[in-house]
Parts: C-alpha cells; structure tokens; sequence
C-alpha cells in the first residue's frame, strides 16, 4: 500500500475520532455555575507605602500620626496625576476585604496593578496578595497593564517627586547619575535597585502564583503557544508550555518579546482568558532588540494588536471554539478597552479638542471590537482608562461583544465589577463602589508639612489643602478630579476661549444664549450686554415658558459653568455613578440646556464649541447601563437592573 493511500486512511480515522469526540462532547450538560462569582479590580496602581528597600537605608518620612515610616508622593504630584498615588493602598485593602465578607473565590485584575512595575511594589503586591489567598482562600489572576511591565525587559529608572523631610521632594532614582536635584527644594537623590522597573521575566516570576503560570488545582491552563487542548490537558504540559523562553513571538522582524496571555479554568465550566494586550513595536530597525528603550510603549492597545500581535485573534477564535464545544463559559479580560470608551463621542472629542488631546490615540478603532466579536468573545473586562462604562457591538455575522470598562480604586469612583453567573447563560454586573476606607486620612499631617513648605516657596498653581477636610474616600476622589481638572485639565484640554467663557458664566446666563435670537458670538454679546438688552429680554421670557413646560424652576439654575464642567468629567469617569453627586435634578438641567444649544443655529466659534461640548455631555450621559445589569450570552442583549 502506497504513502498516498496509508495518508487518506489516516486522515479519515482521525475525521472518524473528532466526530466521535464532538458529538459525544457536544451532547454533554454544561458544568452548573450558577451563583460562581469572579471580581474585577483594575488599575490598582499599588506603591508599597511601608516597603522597605533590599539595597538602601531610606525608609521614607516619619508620620507622626502613627509613629510609622511611609514611602509616598507628594500631593502636589498626585492632583496632576489621572491616578492616586498613595490612599489607593488603603482602597485596595478595603476592596480585599469587601471582597472576602462577600465570599468571592475568583478575583482578576486586568493590569496596572503596580506603580510601574518596581520590585519594592511587585513585592508589596505579591505579599498583600498571598495574604488573601492564604486567610480566605481567594484564588488571583493577573494579566499585564502598560505599566507592568512598562517595556518587555528590565529598565533603569525613578521618580523625582517623593515626599521627604520637611515636606520636601525626595528624587529615589535606580542608578546614580540618572537626576539631579534642585537642593533648594529637595533632599539628595537615594539610589536603589528597588525603583527600576522590571521587564516579563521579573513580573511573572514575582506574582508566579496568580496565573501566569498553571497551578495543579486549575482543572485547565494554556496559552496562545501550547500545542494541546483541554482533553488531552496534563500539568506536566502546561508547565513546560509556561516557561517564559516559549511564550515569545516576533513582534518585528528581529524584534522578539514575551506574550503571557492564558486560559484557565479555575472551577469546572468556568474559562478566564487573560489577554497579554501589550504591543511593544520597535522605534526603528537597528535598535537593540533586548532593551526595552528601543520600544514605543504600550498604552496604544489592541490598535497594534491588529497589525503586530494577530497570533491573539487566532487564539481567540480558538479558544472561543473549544469553549463552546466543551459547554464552558467564556470570560475574557485584559487591560485595554475593545470598544470606544468615549461612549462613541471621541469624533466630536477631536473637533473640538483636537486629535491630540484626551488620550484619543488609546481609543480603539472599529475593527478591533468586530474581529473579536467575530472570534467568539462575548464578554470582556478592560481597564487602562479609569472610567466605569459598558460598550456593546454587534457584527453583521450577528455576533455582539459587551466591553466592561472596569474602574479604578485610584480614581473617581473607586469601585471593583463583579461577575455573578446565572442559570441559562445570565451573567450578572455589579459596580461596587468603594467609598468608606480605614486609615484613607493616615497621611494628612504629612501633606499639611508639604503644604506648609509649598507655601513657604510661594510656589505657583498650589493645590487646595481643603483636600485634607473630606471625610470619606469617595469624597477625597471626588475632590481629586476637582483639583486635577484645575490644575492639569483646564490648561492641557480646552480652547482657551471655551476656557474662558466656561469658567466665568453663570446657569442663568446659559439659559438665556441658549435662547438669545442673534449673529453675535456669546463673548462679543456678553461684553455688549446693553445692546442686546432687547433680545435678552425676550430670550429670558422664552427661558421661563421652557422650564415650566418642563417643570423646572429658575431658581435651581445657581450652578456656574465651572460647576458644569466638573459634573462633565464626573460623566466621563463615572458614568451614571456620577448622579450620587451630580444628582438627577441638574442632569435634567443639564439635558434641557442641551436640547437648546442643538437648537441654536448660530455656528459662531463659542456656539459650535458649546454644541459640541454638549453632544459629548449627552453620549456620557447615555442610557446604556454601567452600574448594575445583565448580558444574556445567548442573545447578547444587555438589560438594566435597579439596585
């Protein structure tokens, strides 16, 4: 018998074997998860505050409060910063422990877990998180953010901006000569190996425990370059297949880095795909392939998935396949969003912005949520933005794709999502909020000496110490996103013109140019106010009749356009959370005002401005669900539920 022949015979036995394999499969009952819950804390951004350096005496400031040394930034660093650097810590040992009186087994967090990967933080995690899993049995899994690791191999860095004696800043740099410091305003720089910033190979080796590599427990484990499937599943396999030398591919010609994404099964018919979204693409042809400065960073996301990491969508596909074959419930994470996490408002960000402002190079393109889609994804949790929001997209082979934007516990509203699964493919969302933590207030005294040392400097654009009188975590966020847009937002984002007439116009007089029938700019009717005194008038009587029609009182129109702006950005990273401070009688107001200025027909510069200003304000305001609801994985819809 010829090769020809013995080949045909082969191949229709193995044909014989899957189809024995798949209907036998197939015919299998689902594993019963109902009530399995898995929680989703993202951008943890954790600085060890009570570490201690392995190389270095230093041990931080003493805080008197406690009699304790910290390791902590500055304040001043913090209210220009999109991240809490410091109270974050405490918000994530409230989260943990909300987590454990709920009885929550599974907890996954979709990257930027540490400051910026460095062995004093990775450590800190490591312990922290050991410490949960031992007392309450809570099983981890991690995947990697931008900022861990923040270049595929080991870096020397550092920060300037510490808090040292006397309120001073401490620059702790990775290698001498690295930064010099004015010794005006700061301490001598401490140098220490502790502050670098670790590569895959320090990262995964660290927090070895929490997924990155099988566990004999996992009833499956695998990832994109593993060559056997969850039949023929062994842990001797999925060991060699963990070692970091096979999870690498070329992401340039001659450019190879790690990829450590994974699948485990953690709990009979439950799969969590952990997706390594990090594209490092070199910057030119002729760099040094192992060091990570020849690199562009990965804050881009799955943008440079589709053009330099495909082998993902392969495995996607795959994996998504063998899920449904096998009866397994498919959850997806990763640190980067899949869909447009502007609420599809990022083409009128960029008009009236620009291109460049709002991060909108991080906002993924349209592909990137239908090739998923189509690859099987139902359900996946992202991160990266710090905002709370729910993306859905449906393709046109009628597959939909529902992108969770987890929140931050460093940012307004800290708050984790948890998963609970329901009978007949109901998955349940819960956003919960974080808002009351123990000891947030530890480190007040120690930013009242650096304030008293700002003031001494007169430093210019100095933050509001009235930060240190909020009562309550939520309340320091919220104060946190006030002081950030003040002192970075305002000057970074906004025309100046828009700038100048948000932050000096009062509802009132919102309400009446929203109405006001003329050609003029609102700058040029504002200064001219005595010639229009005829048109204000009739467009303030015309304001009265709109509000009664829609059972609104003038009265309740004190706020100011800064009052509006802050609720804008409260929107934007909260999403409906943001009514607990907004509240539902202003979002009316506001929705009012909107309707008027779409209206308007004037495309005066400040009238185009307010109009796309308040587009942008109604797509945040969105009716789609982002606090508590469910997906169905069989229809793809997404319903709201009341708490």
């Amino acid at each position: 018998m010829n090769f020809k022949i013995i080949s045909r015979y082969k191949n229709c036995a193995l044909f014989l074997i899957i189809l024995f394999f798949s209907h036998n499969i197939s015919a299998q009952k689902p594993a019963n998860l109902d009530g399995v819950q898995v929680a989703f804390l993202s951008d943890v951004h954790l600085q060890d505050l009570f570490g201690t350096f392995s190389d270095n005496d230093f041990k931080g400031v003493i805080n008197t409060k406690t009699g304790k040394y910290t390791l902590i930034r500055t304040m001043a660093s913090q209210l220009h910063s999109t991240r809490i650097f410091n109270e974050n810590y405490f918000a994530f040992i409230a989260a943990l422990e909300d987590i454990a009186k709920r009885k929550i087994k599974y907890v996954a967090l979709p990257g930027d877990y540490t400051d910026d990967g460095q062995p004093i933080h990775v450590r800190g995690l490591e312990k922290i998180l050991e410490q949960y899993r031992k007392k309450y049995n809570i099983e981890f899994f991690i995947t990697t953010g931008n900022h861990d690791p923040v270049g595929p191999f080991a870096q020397e860095s550092g920060k300037e901006d510490f808090l040292g004696k006397d309120g001073k800043s401490q620059p702790i740099f990775s290698k001498d000569g690295m930064y010099k410091p004015n010794l005006t305003t700061e301490q001598p720089v401490v140098i220490t190996a502790d502050i670098a910033k670790m590569g895959y190979l320090g990262i995964t080796d660290g927090l070895k425990n929490f997924g990155f590599y099988p566990n004999k427990k996992y009833k499956f484990w695998a990832t994109p370059f593993s060559t056997y499937t969850s039949e023929n599943y062994s842990y001797a396999k999925a060991a060699e297949s963990a070692l970091l030398s096979n999870r690498v591919y070329n992401v340039a010609l001659g450019y190879e880095v790690p990829d450590v994404s994974y699948v485990v099964e953690p709990v009979d018919g439950l799969w969590l795909m952990a997706i390594d979204g990090n594209v490092y693409i070199p910057k030119k042809n002729d760099g040094d392939p192992k060091d990570s400065k020849s690199y562009s960073e990965a804050s881009t996301g799955y943008n440079n998935v589709l053009s330099n990491k495909k082998h993902l969508i392969k495995w996607v596909e795959k994996i998504s396949a063998e899920a449904k074959l096998r009866g397994k419930t498919l959850v997806a994470f990763s640190h980067f969003p899949m869909i447009d996490f502007n609420d599809d408002a990022s083409a009128e960000i960029k008009e009236l912005l620009g291109p460049n402002k709002w991060q909108l190079n991080r906002v993924p393109v349209e592909e990137v949520a239908q090739v998923f889609a189509d690859a099987g994804l139902q359900l996946h949790f992202g991160g990266h933005m710090h905002i709370n929001d729910t993306g859905i997209r449906r393709t046109e082979k009628g597959n939909t794709l529902v992108n969770i934007q987890t929140p931050s516990l460093a940012a307004y509203i800290p708050a984790y999502k948890l998963l609970t699964i329901k009978k007949d493919n109901l998955i349940d969302i819960q956003t919960i909020t974080i808002d009351t933590v123990s000891r947030f207030d530890e480190l007040f005294d120690l930013y009242k000496m650096e304030y008293q040392f700002l003031q001494s400097q007169n430093a210019k654009y100095i933050w509001n110490v009235d930060i240190l009188k909020t009562k309550n975590y939520h309340d320091f966020t919220d104060f946190h996103l006030k002081e950030l847009v003040r002192l970075r937002f305002l000057a970074d984002d906004w025309p100046s013109s828009f700038k100048d007439f948000i932050l000096n116009i009062s509802a009132k007089d919102l309400l009446v140019l929203a109405n006001i029938k003329s050609d003029q700019d609102f700058d040029f009717i504002l200064k001219n106010k005595e010639k229009f005194q005829k048109e204000w008038n009739e467009a303030e009587i015309k304001s009265e009749q709109i509000l009664t029609q829609n059972q609104l009182k003038k009265e309740n129109f004190n706020w100011t356009g800064n009052d509006l702006l802050i609720d804008f950005y409260r929107f934007r990273s909260a999403d409906e959370l943001a009514l607990v401070d907004v509240g539902e009688q202003r979002v009316k107001e506001y929705k009012i005002l909107s309707k008027l200025f779409l209206e308007n027909l004037n495309e005066k510069p400040l009238q185009k401005q307010m109009k796309l200003f308040f587009i942008i304000f109604n797509k945040f305001m969105h009716e789609v669900p982002a606090d508590h609801f469910t997906v169905d994985l069989k229809t793809g819809k997404v319903n709201r539920k009341e708490r």
